[in-house]
């Protein structure tokens, strides 16, 4: 969940993303932004919030960990910022609730870390805006410095801790973040968040984060500890009230977002599902129970009343299923034998109190089954359940937390080509970088120009190919859709050289750093104001 330099710019999309990555969606639609070259040893296959590793096909990340396109759901976000129109945000796991929470006015929050290793660049220059962007949409803005991780994860000291601190306070603030209508924390002051970790970390244990993190014997338990905590960054926002809540990040923090779905799950007080009979049953199975329910006019004596036993005779004579669905549940069909299958509403107590499982009893209205561990419902649908769950909850203690959502931005490319590397200074461009300094860096960069101007003018440039390009796709075209436009096309069209186009994006580099560096200078006389304490206690008490 938090980015910092030692792997979130890494750049590889795919030859098929570089075919259409920067092309028009349509003929009035924005200019898609492509994710550069990819970068040799690129794993397509494994996410790492603490590796290196490159994503070679981004398109693997839908079918392996079902993570959404975000162009399905782009229509229904208003005012979408130019990242997720340019494509540069590819993917989404749950933002539906968010872009809703948007259309209608509800409350919705939106959460970043930054892991403080070293400067911020322009590659953390992408979630400070996402998560301004969503400030400036009407969201609650929270932003973190991840010091607990950066400590126990990298080994940082104190003192390196807070200076890189600092500097990601100021970029944040100089790019726009609004400190009174926003949150900004660090994770060892706040102990709301402590505690929560505390409480988040009796619902994990050490097979599980072995799976996810592949942690073994050597792994260190604050390591551990730093994960739980992470964990509790991301639902914080809802400790006050449930509310969608978006967690912007690079695809290599998938990993983390699994994880707190997961978490904010087995922390609710009650599950809601669909049932059919008394005994319980899977997704697979309840599948096979609705087509059953639903064909009674075909075998029920009584179709308005179906059993159980005659349900199972018509699924093993009319359907066949993937695995052992079939079988499982004609089983507890036949066990069942004569009584009814009729569709209910299920609560299942998860972590209930004994007071919130009475309650929840005594708030549901209209036929009703009390079991030892389930309740069932026969006259609300799932949104309504789901609410009077999670309202009961609610009032008996319990967090009530909905999944938090999480969007996708590509890496970007490093400007001397393959990974972008804070270990490979003229790679990337820090947001700390002299003026002149970016100028020169940009100058210096690799392009996807062609070996001749004759050439280039003959066939065009490979603007797909460029980390030139992906400056003005990112970062210099702003929220200027027709400037990106004219740019990419006059070079895959032949009339703009690199020469030119490479003068163009280092004066532009070199004039948002200048700008970029006096609002930092404005606001470093202004941090002593803000309710964050840059200044760690820990050093002076012995820690590092």
């Amino acid at each position: 969940m938090t980015t910092d330099d030692s792997h979130h710019d890494d750049a590889s999309p795919d030859e098929d993303c570089r075919q259409s990555g920067a092309q028009w969606r349509e003929s009035d639609s924005p200019l898609r932004a492509d994710g550069g070259t990819e970068a040799e040893g690129a794993d397509e296959a494994t996410l790492d919030p603490w590796g290196s590793s490159t994503i070679a096909d981004y398109r693997k990340l839908f079918e392996q960990f079902g993570i959404e396109e975000f162009d399905d759901l782009l229509p229904e976000v208003p005012n979408p910022h130019y990242l997720m129109r340019r494509g540069v945000i590819f993917g989404h796991r749950d933002y539906r609730p968010v872009a809703d929470a948007m259309r209608t006015g509800d409350d919705f929050a939106a959460l970043s870390g930054f892991m403080p290793t070293g400067d911020p660049h322009i590659g953390h220059k992408l979630v400070f805006d996402e998560i301004i962007w969503h400030q400036q949409q009407g969201g609650d803005a929270y932003a973190l410095i991840a010091d607990l991780e950066a400590h126990s994860a990298r080994g940082l000291t104190w003192d390196e801790i807070d200076e890189h601190a600092t500097n990601y306070v100021l970029s944040l603030l100089a790019l726009g973040f609004d400190p009174e209508d926003g949150t900004l924390y660090r994770q060892s002051d706040n102990r709301e968040v402590q505690d929560l970790a505390f409480e988040l970390g009796a619902e994990a244990n050490f097979s599980e984060l072995q799976a996810i993190y592949d942690f073994d014997g050597e792994t260190d338990v604050s390591h551990m500890q730093s994960v739980v905590t992470q964990m509790a960054d991301i639902l914080y926002p809802q400790l006050d009230e449930p509310k969608p809540t978006v967690i912007p990040v690079g695809p290599d923090q998938d990993p983390h977002m699994r994880l707190a779905r997961d978490l904010a799950a087995r922390m609710r007080y009650f599950g809601v599902t669909e049932a059919f009979a008394s005994f319980e049953a899977d997704a697979a199975e309840r599948t096979l129970l609705r087509q059953a329910y639903d064909a009674r006019e075909e075998y029920a004596e009584e179709p308005d009343r179906p059993r159980c036993g005659e349900a199972a005779d018509w699924l093993r004579e009319n359907r066949q299923a993937p695995g052992d669905a079939l079988v499982s549940v004609t089983a507890k069909l036949d066990e069942a034998g004569k009584e009814p299958l009729r569709p209910r509403i299920r609560f299942l107590d998860r972590n209930a109190t004994d007071g919130a499982f009475e309650a929840l009893i005594e708030a549901i209205d209209g036929e009703k089954r009390v079991y030892d561990e389930h309740i069932d419902t026969f006259d609300l649908d799932h949104a309504e359940a789901e609410e009077l769950a999670r309202e009961v909850e609610l009032d008996t203690g319990g967090y009530g937390f909905l999944p938090p959502s999480s969007i996708y931005h590509r890496f970007m490319t490093g400007l001397t080509g393959g990974k972008m590397s804070s270990s490979i200074p003229a790679s990337h461009i820090s947001l700390l970088d002299d003026p002149a300094e970016g100028y020169d860096k940009v100058k210096s960069a690799t392009t996807g120009g062609r070996t001749t101007a004759e050439e280039q003018r003959e066939k065009g440039g490979k603007a797909d190919e460029c980390p030139v390009y992906e400056l003005y796709a990112y970062l210099l075209s702003g929220d200027d859709d027709e400037f990106a436009t004219e740019v990419y096309e006059e070079c895959v069209g032949g009339e703009r050289l690199c020469g030119g186009c490479k003068e163009q994006a280092a004066e532009l580099i070199e004039d948002f750093l200048e700008d970029h560096q006096e609002k930092r200078e404005e606001w470093a006389d202004k941090l002593d104001d803000l309710d964050i304490d840059l200044d760690s206690d820990r050093k002076r008490s012995g820690a590092d």
